[in-house]
């Protein structure tokens, strides 16, 4: 069987940054032992990074989130100190402008078990999750709920229910 993790957006930004929470802080160090147990287990590892430029409020998101974030080139944009020495153990890093990663159909092919964890539930984890599960619905497609955390308790919540709701194994 072969089987992968999927680190969605474990970026300075999202983590202490201009959209940082202390629950994402949290997770930091459960994220860390989980890529460790991938990287023992022989799981590939990928990661993704929201990906913004200097014109991101004149974009459609900065319309909706006018909030300055991953931008391209700031450290805002960087895998967080804690994470960045596994981005060596990564498969791939999929560089995202948009929540979803469109791509992600033509690397997953070959997997039976796909695990995402990372941030934010209710955003980026429920769209790369729900986009994967279109493609492949027979696909094991697994959220860690305790190594994801979204823009509010009720939005997490909100968001595990929905994927639960489409056959994605909430654990």
């Amino acid at each position: 069987m072969k089987n992968c993790l999927i680190v969605i957006d474990m970026q300075n930004d999202f983590i202490t940054g201009s959209l940082g929470s202390k629950e994402a802080e949290a997770i930091v160090p459960r994220v860390k032992e989980r890529i460790e147990k991938a990287i023992g287990d022989g799981e590939d590892i990928f990661f993704t990074k929201d990906t913004h430029f200097e014109n991101y409020l004149d974009t459609k998101e900065g319309e909706f989130l006018p909030v300055k974030h991953c931008i391209d080139g700031t450290s805002g944009h960087d895998i967080c100190d804690t994470l960045k020495p596994y981005e060596k153990n990564a498969n791939d890093i999929f560089i995202k402008n948009t929540f979803g990663y469109k791509d992600f159909p033509k690397y997953l092919a070959d997997y039976d078990k796909i695990t995402i964890i990372g941030l934010c539930t209710d955003i980026c984890v429920v769209s790369n999750a729900m986009l994967i599960k279109a493609f492949y619905p027979e696909k094991n497609i697994v959220v860690e709920k305790d190594l994801c955390t979204g823009t509010s308790a009720e939005n997490h919540d909100a968001a595990l229910k929905v994927m639960k709701a489409c056959h994605i194994v909430i654990s």
